[in-house]
């Protein structure tokens, strides 16, 4: 299978490229930056042309072009059997300030990479499989959990409707008869490493090993720390992007959580304590009105897709963010 994956240098892309290239498939990965080494991981070109890293099944193509780019997406496109849209803005803090620009990338971006697949599939007359990189923000904070799927959804953050509006936009494109079917996969907390790389530094694993390694002098936590939130590795979310490329159906539509783990903030500093074999001093500050509870029910995706996660346990998270970053697991936890 030939698949573009946008967004193929971030945290998520890497692992799905890694993923899709050993089992065989025909990658072209799309990047928004200005090419200029193969060490940044990335080739050269204006838009969407060849890198010359590869191509035909198992090649790697990389290729440079704005997901809001029609013209340039309709080249990205041509020829592939699925796309994986990354691609997006994700800091629900800053969504506010850039509102703007988070409309144009994640709701403009994604509609528009989906519009050429669509046009792709329709011009080819071959189906194109596409899903979408979605988000749990999309649900607001819901009193019934873990959230379902089909839960009405409430009021959510400027970066959550971002994506919701994503999600309805590129959903409607899959119309019975349709050779373009499409996919939403809304993720939880991604964590975990891959290539050497931790995801976010602002999100909660990476903050609080930055404590661990003293580039932080202490973590802020906002109200007690009793906070859940649903963590998973990103090595299982790209089995999960895998999975979904051979369910979608075309002319069909479907969305499916991907989440794993549910821990209290105090439980991520505890692992980090035990991993690390490092103290991290924590200063508590009022809460800002974070939910008590944000867990993803994934009954759908284990059994429709048949995906169950395999590093996404606390103490893995944990301990391949801290390798990832020089770090080496003690031989005994503190008090072993």
């Amino acid at each position: 299978m030939r698949v573009l994956v946008t967004g193929a240098f971030g945290f998520v892309g890497t692992a799905l490229v890694e993923r899709l290239a050993a089992a065989g498939h025909g990658v072209r990965a799309l990047t928004s930056r200005a090419l200029t080494s193969r060490a940044d991981g990335v080739g050269s070109g204006d838009d969407v042309g060849s890198s010359g890293y590869g191509d035909g099944d198992g090649g790697l193509e990389i290729v440079c072009g704005d997901v809001r780019d029609p013209e340039a997406m309709a080249r990205a496109v041509r020829d592939v059997d699925g796309v994986c849209h990354l691609a997006a803005l994700v800091r629900v803090r800053e969504a506010r300030e850039r509102a703007a620009e988070y409309w144009a990338v994640n709701h403009g971006g994604a509609v528009t990479v989906a519009k050429a697949a669509a046009a792709e599939a329709a011009r080819s007359g071959r189906p194109v499989r596409f899903v979408l990189a979605s988000t749990g923000a999309v649900y607001g904070q819901p009193a019934l959990q873990p959230i379902p799927e089909d839960l009405p959804w409430q009021s959510t953050n400027d970066y959550g409707e971002t994506k919701r509006a994503a999600e309805l936009d590129v959903l409607a494109l899959a119309d019975s008869g349709s050779p373009f079917g499409a996919v939403a996969l809304r993720l939880f907390n991604v964590a975990g490493a891959v290539g050497g790389r931790t995801g976010d530094p602002d999100t909660i694993i990476p903050k609080t090993l930055a404590v661990a390694r003293g580039a932080l002098p202490a973590l802020q936590i906002n109200g007690d720390g009793e906070a859940v939130r649903d963590f998973v590795h990103v090595r299982d979310v790209a089995r999960a992007f895998e999975s979904a490329l051979g369910h979608v159906v075309p002319g069909r539509r479907a969305a499916f959580n991907v989440g794993a783990t549910g821990a209290r903030v105090l439980d991520v500093v505890r692992t980090v304590r035990e991993v690390t074999g490092r103290d991290v001093p924590v200063e508590h500050r009022p809460s800002r009105g974070e939910a008590p509870m944000l867990l993803a029910d994934t009954r759908r995706i284990r059994a429709e897709l048949g995906w169950r996660p395999e590093r996404s346990d606390l103490h893995s998270l944990v301990a391949d963010a801290w390798a990832a970053m020089g770090g080496r697991r003690p031989e005994r936890a503190p008090g072993g």
